[in-house]
């Protein structure tokens, strides 16, 4: 049976060059997702094999896209493509459940390699950043801190890419007082009370691209 695959990307050429690949290596694509939420919803309803993330989408990045989808559906494996090759991207990454991570510079038959890798319970990472994660599991470098819980997370970045209180309201499914308080406690626990200093941090967290 072929390995059924949900792929995630905010760019349509992205996914149809992903699709085309995939498909002639004898996957399954069941799926195409634009952004975070609706790759949640995609993988709720067809629990794939395997999602393979870009991390950098709009209203929920791929490590907060990760969590959600593990939790909906806790067989599928998840990889993660980035042009984030640093300690603290992998290791978060790694945390949230992901079994693959993917720099983009890779070639496509590092892809399919991951997909059968992750498949088989692997844990697949570029060549290029092993070394920088067992560096990393050794002490040498630590996650820093994060003050906010997932659903602040995910306010912060919808913030960050410019969405109204009421926009946050409509993407998470909450009202628009509940997002007003998310974005109060998000500000209260970063000391951080100008949207254009939230979008900073966003940015440095790996939330948003610059």
């Amino acid at each position: 049976m072929a390995i059924r695959v949900l792929l995630a990307d905010d760019h349509s050429v992205v996914r149809q060059g992903l699709k085309a690949l995939l498909e002639r290596g004898g996957f399954d694509v069941v799926g195409e997702a634009e952004n975070g939420q609706e790759a949640t919803c995609l993988a709720r309803e067809l629990h794939p094999n395997v999602v393979v993330l870009d991390f950098a989408m709009p209203h929920l990045n791929g490590i907060e896209t990760t969590k959600k989808i593990l939790q909906e559906s806790p067989k599928t494996k998840a990889i993660l493509l980035t042009i984030h090759n640093e300690d603290h991207y992998i290791l978060e990454a790694l945390r949230a459940g992901v079994s693959g991570y993917l720099l983009k510079s890779q070639g496509a038959a590092d892809l399919v390699d991951a997909i059968h890798e992750v498949c088989r319970g692997a844990i697949y990472l570029s060549p290029r950043i092993s070394r920088a994660v067992v560096d990393a599991y050794l002490g040498k470098t630590e996650l820093p801190f994060d003050p906010l819980s997932q659903r602040e997370r995910e306010v912060l970045q919808l913030v960050a890419e410019g969405s109204s209180t009421k926009e946050i309201a409509t993407v998470l499914g909450i009202s628009v007082k509940t997002a007003e308080s998310h974005r109060a406690r998000v500000m209260e626990k970063l000391d951080i009370h100008e949207t254009a200093n939230l979008a900073r941090y966003a940015i440095r967290r790996g939330l948003v691209q610059p």
